[in-house]
């Protein structure tokens, strides 16, 4: 199917796509402080599983054929790291907030062309490395390794960038062979059978309010990466892909009106320095496809 490039309703899916997703956060914070994290997480999966079936069942015809790949060690490999990292940033949650989580894991893009070329053989520019020094210079804000308020745990959230930016790599990596359709299956199932594995030996009881919950929580992950695809699918991801900062707008709403976190200086200092150096890489990959 060609791709459309509707940049105004792809912009406004993904702004809603970012929402979603923050509340997903917010769920699985409140869940995560009550319960086992691999647990949580475990049953996030099983319906994440169920959606990606279903969705390739009626885009290839069958299981067999959505499942199909040459590169099956790849694919898998891409699943167990999204849901190591999932459970990282989750733990994260219950930690440090979902301010002070999100604040870091935005410089993910900033990693994720850093990586680039190493892991995929593209050519990194001199302005996008310093896009990248001045992003980390925001992490390092944030983070005051030498303001004597320093914890360890403030690492969490960039252990857990720097998974899902490997993981995106990954995906473009695999995306060469396979199609966006065959990923997202793998995705979903693999991490499902590998958060089985592990989560089923941590189940606890849950109040019939945290099944509500958690209920909530399937039905906004599988919304959310509806979402996603519709966004991708209507607009090219370099016009739409500087909106996903809203997540850290939305995530610090509810972490300060649900949770009673607050924001410290150095956390929106740093996180405005990530943004910036974010969307001057984001404008400059946009330049490079466009003289491409």
């Amino acid at each position: 199917m060609s791709q459309s490039n509707n940049i105004p309703l792809g912009i406004i899916l993904m702004i809603a796509t970012t929402f979603v997703f923050a509340v997903q956060d917010g769920l699985s914070r409140h869940l995560a402080g009550e319960y086992n994290v691999l647990m949580v997480v475990m049953i996030r999966y099983w319906f994440f599983a169920a959606f990606v079936i279903a969705l390739g069942r009626r885009n290839a015809g069958s299981i067999r054929a959505a499942a199909k790949t040459a590169q099956p060690v790849l694919q898998i490999s891409r699943g167990l790291l999204l849901a190591a990292e999932i459970c990282v940033m989750v733990v994260s949650f219950t930690i440090l907030g979902l301010v002070e989580s999100h604040a870091v894991f935005t410089c993910y893009p900033l990693l994720v062309a850093a990586l680039s070329g190493p892991v995929l053989g593209e050519t990194v520019g001199w302005r996008r490395w310093a896009a990248i020094g001045v992003g980390f210079i925001g992490v390092i804000v944030i983070l005051q390794p030498g303001g004597g308020v320093f914890e360890p745990a403030a690492v969490i959230p960039l252990l857990a960038a720097a998974m899902f930016a490997v993981y995106g790599l990954l995906t473009r990596f695999a995306g060469r062979q396979d199609t966006t359709a065959t990923s997202f299956f793998w995705t979903g199932v693999s991490g499902a059978v590998a958060m089985t594995l592990v989560g089923i030996w941590f189940w606890e009881p849950m109040t019939s309010t945290d099944w509500i919950y958690m209920l909530f929580l399937c039905v906004t992950g599988v919304t959310g990466h509806w979402l996603l695809i519709r966004c991708y699918e209507v607009a090219e991801a370099s016009a739409v892909q500087p909106f996903a900062y809203f997540q850290l707008a939305f995530g610090a709403i509810i972490g300060i009106s649900m949770f009673g976190e607050t924001v410290r200086t150095n956390v929106a200092i740093g996180a405005a320095i990530i943004i910036a150096a974010g969307l001057f890489t984001f404008w400059r990959e946009r330049l490079k496809s466009r003289a491409g």
